[in-house]
Order: C-alpha cells, then structure tokens, then sequence
C-alpha cells in the first residue's frame, strides 16, 4: 500500500460516500485511477466494507469510560462471562502489563456509570481498578 493509497483511505474515513469524483479531486487523481485502486484495494482485502454512523450512535452513550481492572488469581474467563451480560459494557479488551482486562462503557448519566463501575467492583475477584472518562472522540476507526 503506497502514500496514494493511504491517502484514499484516510479520505474514505472521512466521508465513506464520497462520490469517485469527489474523491478524485480531492486527491488530485482521475476517476478511473480512484476507482482501479479502489477495487485493489477491496480485492487484497485492505477494505473489507463500509460503515454508517448514525447520529443514535453518537448519542447513545452521552458517558463514556475505560475501566481498567486486574483480577486475582485465575478468574479472567468468569468476570468476562459476568461483564458480557451488562448491558452498558460495549467492548472488553484483554490486555497484558498492569491491567487484565479493559472494559468500555457507555451510559445515559454519570450516575448510571457510577452504579455500574460499583457493580463491576463488587465482582468476586476484581482486586483493583482504575476508570478514565472518555471527553471527546477525536478520530474513530
């Protein structure tokens, strides 16, 4: 994958409905190259689809956190079992160094977060944590 090529990605990212002209001329290449690297690009499997974010998905979690926690012992799999079925829990993360797991959350109100990060404390296991809230998203994948 060349800088060209990065650049139409980055441009995708963007605005995933960008027209190929439009694209074309923002980055200053004909239609027709646009479109063959396009295909390349989705041929090699460097673009495997194409997204919506709706304006729900933005509000659906006005608070949003990383809490990290470490675990005692060998009880990882149970606490993720138990962390699956919280409805607020939008990705676990397994991870090495200080932290066993990270878990993102998003509520409606930050005493909902407090209320989950208590329960997540309380699981049997759960030996410390650590909670960041998230202010802004700058650039999502």
């Amino acid at each position: 994958m060349d800088e060209t090529d990065q650049k139409l990605l980055s441009a995708l990212r963007h605005d995933a409905r960008a027209s190929l002209s439009e694209l074309a001329g923002r980055l200053n290449l004909s239609r027709t190259t646009v479109r063959t690297r396009l295909e390349k690009l989705r041929e090699r499997g460097e673009i495997v689809g194409f997204g919506v974010i709706t304006r729900a998905d933005v509000q659906r979690d006005p608070v949003r956190a990383l809490m990290m926690i470490g675990i005692e012992g060998r009880g990882t799999e149970a606490i993720m079992r138990r962390l699956h079925g919280m409805t607020e829990v939008r990705a676990l993360h397994s991870t090495n160094g200080r932290w066993d797991i990270i878990i993102e959350i998003g509520a409606e109100t930050l005493e909902r977060l407090d209320e989950i990060l208590f329960a997540i404390r309380r699981l049997d296991g759960v030996l410390t944590s650590e909670t960041n809230l998230l202010l802004s998203t700058r650039k999502r994948a």
